[in-house]
């Protein structure tokens, strides 16, 4: 039988230093964002799937459960460790902008930025999906399972319905713009309008419907035929009309990627690359701390914050300047994650003094003329699934519609993303380009960092991942500084109080013991503000002598494992 980790009354609540119980495995592990997924990929793991088998068909399945997250009305990104080739691949599923984009997608007629609220519910926000390309993708290269296998449960749950969580419930109340989409608002609300409780029962049988057509023809259902006809309609009906097109669906490829990858004291980190900037960030944030004894510092400590967020700063200027679409920007990776050039800009923290706005550094390999910074990140609505399987391969997916239930617009029974929200809405400042702008075909900047950590014999011995737009970074970071430097168990690591720096404010978690911090860190010179931080870790220790889960307290993912 399974070992299932009990999720908090109040999933949605503050995490002073509380843990959700880890969960130990000998043969595999799942962690997913909501329990009915993560049975599901331990089911296909039963039945001898894959990790990546389990992963395609607990993502499918979040479309469903979980869909103000993720689904196949959106993208994400994908790491693959191959145990028996000792191989890591690294796949990009985002987003991209329709062929016909300009960058004046996001301006009014006197040329000035729209309110992001208007934009974000618009059909003008809805890039092409990519996640169904992405999964198959994947499936075909290290699946082992029949693709209609994998989709069959989610079909089955879809007609059967399952019971709304508390926190899908909560937001349905907290979110009045699905009610704009009259799909949306039929299938979130009672008739009398009421949003639907917890506990109700939700079917969605045009999902199933639009799966069993996928699950018979592959991903090309979705990207040709009706079902594509039926997204370029919806979004060309909208207020502010996208542009998606039927050549746009067609055209659409998922690519695979070079990881990125850093040493990090005795361990070598590995994540996607741009067009996220989650990778090399928490690659960068980690060797500008590698100086400092940083486990000396020990967990929620004035000095281990304020490094940590200088170092944050410091790996936010450079993303901001320098990340965006490699297909279209020149962006300098190798420098961006060069020792000599992260030792120079670690020797701009000082111990006892914040740097305030830190500036962008000039790494080796910048090509062309300066650009400028775009700050912006969006994303709330997000998912993270960790898998180990029985030959010891690793997946670690972020799966993203953007904003919480993306653009809330409907389409067969899933949710259009609002992901071109994540391009800067201005094309350039100061007579200067920026890199993140608005272009035709191009896909957005995002910060998912799904990471796999290897010890120094080659040997997975961690993966994870995480929601919650830019400050996935830190809530990264957070959970290996946590588990690396200051020998924290899992479960303990991701129920650490989470702290943010995008190189402005200081952000401690709202209500947790870290709030105490405060006066320290402004004595520090830090400008420190509390809020909500509500991340969703999801995490898996590998070693010789089995597998141990971890769930974020925050919500209510679950690790399941035998």
């Amino acid at each position: 039988m399974p070992v299932m980790a009990q999720d908090r009354a109040e999933p949605e609540g503050p995490g002073g230093g509380w843990a959700k119980p880890a969960v130990a495995g000998f043969r595999h592990m799942i962690v997913a964002a909501h329990p009915l997924a993560a049975g599901v990929g331990l089911a296909t793991l039963r039945a001898g799937g894959s990790a990546a088998d389990a992963a395609i068909a607990a993502a499918v399945a979040l479309t469903l459960v979980e869909p103000q997250s993720s689904g196949i009305g959106g993208g994400g990104f994908l790491l693959h460790y191959d145990a028996g080739r000792r191989q890591l691949a690294s796949y990009d599923g985002r987003e991209t902008a329709p062929a016909s984009a300009t960058p004046d997608l996001f301006l009014d007629p006197a040329g000035l930025p729209l309110a992001s609220a208007i934009v974000m519910s618009s059909g003008r926000s809805v890039g092409v999906p990519g996640l169904l390309r992405l999964l198959e993708a994947v499936h075909r290269r290290h699946g082992r399972l029949a693709w209609p296998d994998l989709l069959r449960p989610t079909i089955e749950l879809a007609e059967a319905g399952f019971p709304i969580s508390e926190r899908l419930s909560r937001l349905i109340r907290v979110t009045p713009g699905l009610k704009e989409n009259p799909r949306a608002a039929a299938y979130f609300h009672a008739p009398d309008g009421a949003p639907l409780a917890r506990g109700s029962r939700l079917r969605n049988p045009e999902l199933a419907a639009t799966l069993r057509q996928v699950a018979r023809e592959g991903a090309d259902a979705f990207y040709n035929g009706a079902i594509a006809r039926d997204i370029v309609a919806d979004v060309a009906a909208a207020p502010l009309p996208g542009r998606i097109s039927l050549d746009d669906l067609r055209d659409y490829r998922a690519k695979a990627r070079p990881p990125v990858c850093g040493t990090y004291r005795a361990w070598r980190l590995c994540g996607s690359g741009p067009p996220s900037s989650g990778g090399i960030a928490v690659l960068q944030i980690l060797a500008l701390v590698e100086p400092f004894d940083v486990g000396a510092l020990g967990p929620d400590t004035p000095a281990a914050i304020h490094l940590l967020a200088e170092a944050s700063r410091l790996a936010f200027a450079d993303r901001d300047q320098y990340l965006a679409d490699p297909d279209r920007v020149a962006v300098p990776m190798s420098g961006l994650l060069d020792r000599h050039y992260l030792g120079a800009r670690a020797r701009l923290i000082d111990p006892v003094r914040s740097l305030g706005v830190a500036p962008p550094g000039d790494p080796p390999g910048r090509q062309g003329q300066w650009l400028a910074p775009d700050a912006g990140e969006r994303q709330s609505g997000t998912t993270h699934v960790a898998v180990v399987d029985g030959a010891g391969n690793v997946v670690a997916l972020t799966a993203s519609v953007e904003g919480a239930f993306g653009s809330g617009r409907m389409v067969r029974g899933f949710l259009l993303n609002n992901q071109l929200t994540d391009f800067a809405f201005e094309s350039a400042r100061g007579g200067l380009p920026v890199a993140n702008r608005v272009e035709g075909g191009k896909r957005p900047r995002s910060s998912m960092a799904p990471m796999i950590v290897f010890d120094d014999s080659g040997r997975p011995v961690l993966t994870l991942g995480s929601p919650g737009g830019a400050q996935i970074i830190p809530y990264v970071v957070k959970v290996l500084t946590g588990h690396l430097d200051w020998g924290l168990t899992l479960d303990a690591a991701l129920g650490l109080p989470n702290w943010a720096n995008a190189n402005g404010d200081t952000v401690l978690e709202q209500g947790t013991p870290i709030a105490r911090l405060r006066s320290a860190l402004e004595a520090l010179g830090h400008q420190v503000v509390e809020r909500p931080l509500t991340s969703g870790l999801a995490a898996i220790a590998i070693s010789p002598t089995g597998l141990v889960g971890a769930a974020d307290p925050r919500r209510e993912g679950v690790a399941l494992g035998d």
